[in-house]
């Protein structure tokens, strides 16, 4: 696709306001008339959400005539309010409002009367992890264990926004050691089990978008009933203009659509994507076991597409099914602290606090290595109420039009927004998406 393609489709949005607010003085300053550049980042991989703004700093746009830099001064950590609105009326930074800081600050170019700057803007959050330890001693569920660090706890993050924690089966007792918060909450997540899913379905996911913080696994984002796709997308190569060709039970056509079809057998041997082992080494009774798991006994994990590839029987060992593994991960069990109480307390308890841990390690292995098994990347007109996490139905024309309505039967279904980027200049809006999901084939329809 052509940049002007592009442009007929995703008409400029509005940049309600960029405020930066001085840390000495408290004058607030509004640079959105001089944004040439906003791109907004959620990731289900990152911690926190980001912004990247470009702005033309003139000489007079402080109260002294003065520029940004010089008259705030803008040094680092300055609190900065944004409100931007896409064509739909849907807004990021109305409600809930939208603050962040200021982590990086980069002069780009310069002449006798501009300068060009780029800001990397960062939640609080990301500011206090780098600032905070962990040392609680921990006892109980790891939901609530989540959000104690995140909210409850006022020597720790405490944040005042929004969390969305799926509630976890297992316990699992701890001491903090020194460990920066979001360290401890990621540690915890391959820790954890949903609720009912013993034994099954080990793995979660953390991540910020601008409506909080989000605590959730793989099985609730892959599951049709819990996590309802927000939007049917298709693809059809002839964007001419804005809301043409879209066929009846799509909510919008994407601008671009690149599909990652590319099979690399040996990647996924080595990352153990169908077969994996680990040998665990408990040091509390000098016990070693080796777990295995196989991708294909997934009964009752949900799946985001019919299922997984089948591989050639031919490399298979049947009478030594051991060595079917291509890869072996070792590790020291990690029990937890001991459980708060006496000595008999403790030795009757001990084996209760951390439930099927020999094999969650290896689920939680396999299956986020998994969930990356197809990957679509689209660009659509700016949409401001998309996610990360989010699920969705994307369709694109398969090579034969005679076939099943024309679209491609493999790659088209739902998908899983892993990380999104809104991307705002003074001409044309887009939102880019990189899709994934832990099958292969076509699941569920646009309808």
């Amino acid at each position: 696709m052509t940049a002007k393609v592009l442009g007929l489709a995703a008409e400029a949005s509005a940049i309600k306001s960029v405020t930066i607010i001085s840390n000495e003085s408290g004058e607030a300053v509004d640079i959105s008339p001089g944004i040439s550049l906003l791109m907004y980042f959620e990731s289900i991989l990152q911690d926190t959400l980001r912004v990247t703004v470009r702005f033309v700093d003139s000489g007079d746009s402080t109260k002294e005539g003065k520029t940004v830099r010089e008259g705030l001064p803008l040094v680092g950590q300055e609190r900065v309010e944004i409100e931007f609105e896409d064509n739909n009326e849907v807004s990021i930074g109305a409600d809930p409002k939208l603050v962040l800081y200021v982590n990086k600050i980069t002069p780009i170019e310069n002449d006798t009367s501009t300068e060009l700057i780029q800001l990397e803007l960062v939640s609080k959050e990301f500011i206090l992890n780098e600032k905070i330890r962990v040392n609680t001693r921990y006892d109980g569920k790891i939901s609530d264990h989540i959000t104690d660090i995140l909210k409850d706890n006022e020597n720790y993050l405490a944040t005042e926004k929004e969390l969305d924690i799926e509630e976890v089966e297992n316990n699992f007792n701890f001491i903090g050691n020194n460990k920066k918060p979001f360290f401890m909450v990621n540690a915890l997540s391959k820790k954890s089990v949903p609720v009912g899913k013993k034994g099954k379905a080990a793995g979660f996911f953390f991540y910020e978008t601008s409506n909080g913080f989000h605590f959730k696994s793989l099985d609730t984002l892959l599951d049709p009933s819990q996590n309802e796709k927000v939007k049917s997308i298709i693809y059809n190569e002839t964007p001419e203009s804005k809301g043409a060709n879209i066929p009846e039970g799509y909510d919008m056509k994407a601008l671009e659509y690149k599909l990652d079809n590319r099979v690399n057998v040996q990647e996924k041997l080595k990352l153990g994507a169908y077969n994996s082992k680990i040998i665990l080494f408990d040091p509390f009774d000098c016990y070693y076991q080796v777990v295995t798991d196989k991708a294909e006994d997934k009964d009752t994990e949900q799946s985001a597409g019919k299922g997984l590839p089948k591989l050639n029987d031919e490399f298979e060992r049947v009478n030594q099914p051991q060595k079917n593994s291509t890869r072996t991960t070792y590790c020291l069990v990690d029990r937890g602290s001991l459980p708060t109480g006496d000595t008999s307390d403790q030795i009757d308890s001990a084996e209760e606090q951390n439930f099927e841990y020999l094999n969650i390690t290896n689920q939680a292995i396999r299956r986020y290595n998994q969930f990356y098994s197809s990957k679509v990347t689209i660009t659509i007109p700016g949409d401001f109420s998309l996610h990360v996490g989010n699920a969705i139905f994307v369709d694109a024309p398969g090579l034969s039009r005679e076939k099943d309505g024309g679209t491609d039967q493999e790659a088209g279904g739902i998908y899983i927004i892993a990380d999104l980027c809104h991307y705002l200049t003074t001409e044309a809006t887009y939102t880019k998406l990189n899709l994934v999901r832990d099958t292969v084939g076509r699941k569920g329809t646009a309808i």
